[in-house]
């Protein structure tokens, strides 16, 4: 940040803007997990691995303007939220994002997630299914109002009221105003983890209506607080007021960035605090926060399959991207949603990427009429037809048995006027699966037939 240059004039020393922090702490973290890790993943979506930060790195950098450097040096004893690294995936659609801080998530939630018909935490009750193509049923369970107090720690008072002192110290224009990157204070908080600090900030920022105010990519302090994994600064800003649907450049929501990141408890905070949250909110690609959640689901999972050997920080990142999944279900996002741009549903998606873990889990929700939602078309092609196309892929069998028992029909043709049996490889491979689906076809016309008659 340069908030005392004149045009013409560069200083020394600048304060580190929050795209440097969060890519500072990246490549800080890139170089400690290379440094530990014996073996690298051959996927070129980069890896994943825990590791712990400096309880001694301060707050600021040097050089940092007076008015920060004096704040820095009354906070740089706190001890920094444990952290840990996060996927980073660049071809993903919409994403720049690199995520700075983790929160680390428990072994019992992962196991509670895992499975659809698993319990959910004690804290959660449920609620009636708003989405109304799910059985009437199948209860959702989603937090109470009062559960997710639970979930984070309480702030310290005297922590928050130190950082009230300073920033009532502090020269009014420099507390509310923005930098050349657009960055105010808060962002800057927010990226460090200082919650106390955060949060005096953003009622400072709230008084004069900048709580939300967006940086050069659109970033508010809520999508910067997202991104850098901190829950509790997360529902700091929406009880202070933060809009919940705000979007960057990109047309991402706070539920973007969380389903998009593997975010569990970052997104059950989002969904807890206030009701007015977009589930169905679509980015400028055209995709909701379920659909964001599926790719980057099927992304970890493309790189824990291509894994030389078994990858601990990857299946446990896979495990938490699927529970931002089931948490986006659970909670009313509704299964049918299409992309703008292809029309593909989050079944399209899986099933395009041989994603068998997502397959599985999707097609075990009782939808009302699941056989509809199986045949769904993406521009001329179900999701057998996608099935079909999967030559190479080891479960590609597995997939088309388990797209046929859910009531997917194989004589429904494409765009080009071809079945799913005529996109299959040739060889005997190919030839088994296409006796398959003729069998299964000529099965579904023998049963029509027969309904026919007996009307």
């Amino acid at each position: 940040m340069h908030f005392d240059k004149s045009p013409k004039e560069k200083p020394c020393c600048t304060l580190p803007t929050v795209k440097k922090l969060l890519e500072q702490k990246r490549r800080r973290e890139t170089s400690s997990v290379s440094a530990s890790c014996s073996t690298a993943s051959t996927s070129p979506a980069p890896q994943t691995a825990a590791t712990q930060s400096s309880s001694s790195e301060p707050f600021l950098g040097a050089g940092a303007s007076s008015s920060y450097s004096d704040m820095a040096v009354s906070f740089e004893q706190w001890t920094p939220t444990p952290e840990s690294t996060l996927s980073y995936y660049s071809s993903l659609p919409g994403s720049n994002f690199t995520p700075a801080y983790s929160h680390p998530m428990t072994s019992e939630y992962s196991q509670q997630v895992m499975e659809f018909g698993d319990t959910m935490p004690q804290t959660y009750e449920p609620m009636p299914v708003t989405d109304p193509n799910l059985d009437p049923s199948w209860s959702v369970l989603v937090p109470s109002q009062n559960a997710q107090l639970s979930f984070r720690p309480p702030m310290d008072a005297s922590k928050l009221q130190q950082a009230r002192l300073l920033l009532n110290g502090m020269d009014y224009s420099r507390a509310i105003r923005q930098d050349e990157d657009g960055d105010t204070i808060l962002h800057i908080y927010t990226a460090k983890g200082l919650r106390e600090c955060a949060f005096a900030a953003a009622e400072r920022l709230r008084d004069v209506n900048k709580l939300d105010a967006k940086e050069h990519k659109g970033k508010t302090a809520l999508l910067v607080a997202v991104t850098a994994n901190q829950p509790e600064i997360v529902q700091d800003l929406l009880l202070l007021g933060a809009d919940i649907n705000a979007c960057d450049v990109k047309g991402q929501t706070a539920l973007h960035l969380a389903a998009h990141y593997g975010l569990p408890v970052v997104l059950q905070e989002i969904l807890s605090s206030r009701p007015d949250v977009n589930l169905e909110a679509r980015n400028f690609e055209g995709m909701t926060p379920l659909h964001c959640a599926a790719i980057s689901h099927s992304v970890t999972m493309k790189a824990l399959s291509s894994s030389t050997q078994a990858d601990v920080s990857l299946q446990s990142k896979a495990a938490e991207k699927l529970s931002c999944v089931q948490i986006l279900l659970r909670t009313g996002a509704s299964l049918l949603s299409q992309e703008i741009k292809s029309n593909k549903t989050v079944l399209h998606l899986a099933v395009k990427e041989g994603n068998i873990d997502l397959v599985h889990y999707l097609l075990r929700i009782p939808l009302q009429n699941m056989k509809d939602f199986v045949n769904l078309k993406a521009h001329g092609h179900t999701a057998l037809h996608m099935a079909a196309g999967l030559h190479g892929n080891p479960h590609q069998e597995e997939i088309l048995r388990l797209l046929l028992s859910r009531g997917a029909d194989p004589s429904i043709r494409n765009l080009e006027n071809d079945q799913p049996a005529h996109l299959l490889q040739s060889g005997p491979q190919g030839d088994q699966l296409k006796l398959m689906l003729k069998k299964r076809s000529a099965s579904s016309r023998r049963r029509n037939v027969s309904l026919q008659d007996q009307e």
